[in-house]
């Protein structure tokens, strides 16, 4: 039997033959299927005997022109499966075929064997490295590709390539499938074969699901790999558990640059890597800066003009102001840390039902509120405030600086920014905090003199989100004071307020420059012959204001009319016109 096995063409050439046999695609019994698809079951079933394996096995041991373990990496587990399919296999069938007319079924042999073709998944998942090692020792040895060559011109070779050999037990598995499925479909509905065919079929197609599942394995562990070695090795990130879900440049908005700086992402199935080139890319292309555990991370878009396609990555360690190179990049981004997100709270909430059990709390749980030290704040940019967002004291270069509370993100002064707190997200090291925040992390009671003045006047925060004002947006006052300075201004017409404008120089900042109250105000188109500027009037009384563009001046000018008339807002249905 191993002689006539040994006698076989290359699986290939025998299933080129099967796959161009027009009478396996003939509807007819199974009896006259059977009788002539057999011959392509044997062959199938047939491996070449190893030669190329066994001959530079002895030569390596007899030269030592290579080391014998290159040839074992090469070739993997062949000799198993070799031995399986001349050993069992292939008799098993063979003793069926001869017998046929007493029992002409198949699939009971084959749901008995089928479980051993798992070792498939093996050479499968080995076969791109084997490939590797193939291609470098052919160039790096002259003794190898000697013996490969000599092999590969022989009869025993069928005139085939060593690469061409190595690629058939890969499709092997498919190919039975394909066979057996044939096979299946041309059977009788009261065929006694249906029953255990269907079964071995069955058994074929969740071996070919293992060898897909070695190689997707393999696969993921080597981008994993990639993605350590760019990253440097470092320990603290390295875990094959881990899944890559996602890498790429974005840009990072800084808070105290105007011009955002290039970073990189790395997003794997339970943190966030926040890197940034390396300047010497020797090993290494990235050095991480920082890791947000996916636990407890936020993601949402951010509505920012002057940056489009931004998004916030809100986590324990550290919040992310970043934009996308386009919307499509930036939904994509959001979509895959919120499906990172998601996971981890399935998997936590499982846990939680685990071990509380059938017994456990039913009521739903309330909501987390945010508490300050929890979680990084986000930063406010240094160029959206022009003075302290506690004292309102304006800031200047020298004597009055712009510094940043850990526990809230507000931009404040020295004098406000003056005390140190613990918090939780940065492993409760002490951190420059404002009074407010100071007070709320330790409990101590404000100092004396610390204690808040009263609100002036003009001391009315800057509503920059939409649902707080009834328009709000940059516009440039012309020919003010202010306007020599400030090339353009914050201008809000609040919701608790709706009869005045405010006028700020930055739109986070706690105190307006100007007010003022719109009743009894005449609206009317500036005389520049711009479409974007128009003016207010009264008694003597001028305002001249630019907007960025012609619609944002229709709404300006729609909403003033409206507050100079004494009309207020009577519900939310009212047109919404804030930008």
């Amino acid at each position: 039997m191993e002689q006539a096995c040994e006698k076989q063409d290359s699986v290939c050439n025998l299933v080129a033959v099967f796959e161009n046999n027009r009478n396996l695609r003939r509807r007819g019994s199974c009896g006259s299927f059977w009788r002539r698809s057999r011959p392509m079951w044997l062959a199938c079933t047939c491996l070449t005997r190893p030669v190329f394996f066994q001959e530079l096995l002895r030569e390596a041991g007899h030269s030592k022109a290579f080391p014998e373990d290159v040839v074992k990496l090469i070739f993997s587990n062949i000799s198993s499966i070799y031995r399986f399919h001349a050993q069992f296999f292939l008799p098993e069938l063979q003793r069926r075929v001869d017998d046929w007319t007493a029992t002409p079924r198949i699939g009971d042999v084959i749901q008995k064997l089928a479980p051993f073709l798992k070792m498939y998944s093996e050479y499968v998942k080995n076969f791109e490295r084997a490939a590797e090692l193939l291609a470098t020792w052919m160039d790096k040895s002259q003794p190898f590709q000697e013996v490969v060559t000599r092999i590969q011109c022989s009869e025993a070779s069928g005139s085939l390539t060593l690469q061409h050999h190595m690629l058939e037990p890969v499709q092997r598995i498919p190919r039975y499938e394909l066979l057996l499925k044939e096979y299946v479909q041309k059977l009788p509905a009261q065929a006694p074969d249906l029953e255990d065919a269907q079964r071995a079929l069955d058994m074929i197609f969740s071996a070919a699901q293992h060898s897909n599942a070695a190689i997707a394995e393999m696969e993921r562990l080597q981008g994993l790999w990639d993605v350590y070695q760019r990253l440097g090795l470092e320990d603290d990130i390295v875990d094959p558990s881990n899944t890559l879900l996602r890498e790429g440049p974005v840009l990072k908005i800084s808070f105290r640059r105007s011009d955002p700086m290039e970073r990189y992402l790395v997003l794997f199935n339970n943190m966030l890597l926040y890197c940034v080139p390396r300047v010497l890319q020797v090993g290494a292309q990235f050095q991480v800066r920082t890791r947000i555990d996916v636990a407890g991370m936020k993601v949402r878009e951010l509505t920012d003009a002057e940056f489009p396609h931004s998004f916030l990555v809100s986590g324990k360690q550290r919040t992310l102001e970043l934009q996308a190179r386009s919307r499509d990049e930036m939904v994509s981004w959001m979509q895959a840390c919120q499906a990172a997100i998601d996971q981890v709270e399935k998997r936590s909430e499982t846990f939680k039902a685990a071990v509380q059990g059938p017994q456990g709390d039913t009521q739903e749980p309330k909501p987390q509120v945010e508490e300050l030290g929890l979680r990084a704040p986000q930063w406010v940019r240094d160029k959206m405030v022009t003075m302290c967002m506690r004292c309102q004291e304006p800031f200047n270069a020298l004597t009055r600086r712009r510094h940043h509370c850990r526990a809230c993100g507000y931009v404040v002064c020295a004098k406000c920014s003056d005390y140190r707190a613990e918090l939780k997200y940065d492993s409760n090291r002490p951190n420059r905090v404002c009074l407010t925040c100071y007070t709320f992390l330790t409990g101590n009671v404000l100092p004396q003199g610390k204690e808040d003045k009263k609100r002036g006047i003009l001391e009315k925060e800057a509503s920059a989100a939409p649902d707080q004002s009834l328009v709000c947006s940059f516009l440039q006052l012309i020919g003010d004071k202010c306007s020599r300075s400030l090339p353009r201004s914050w201008c809000v017409i609040p919701r608790d307020d709706p009869l005045v404008l405010y006028v700020y120089a930055a739109p986070q900042d706690t105190k307006a420059h100007t007010s003022i109250p719109l009743l009894g105000y005449q609206v009317i188109s500036g005389p520049q012959g711009d479409p974007r500027v128009f003016q207010l009037q009264q008694s003597g009384q001028q305002y001249t204001f630019k907007a960025e563009s012609v619609e944002l001046q229709g709404r300006w000018v729609r909403a003033i009319k409206r507050a100079a008339s004494g009309q207020t807002p009577e519900g939310p249905d009212e047109e919404d016109v804030s930008d």
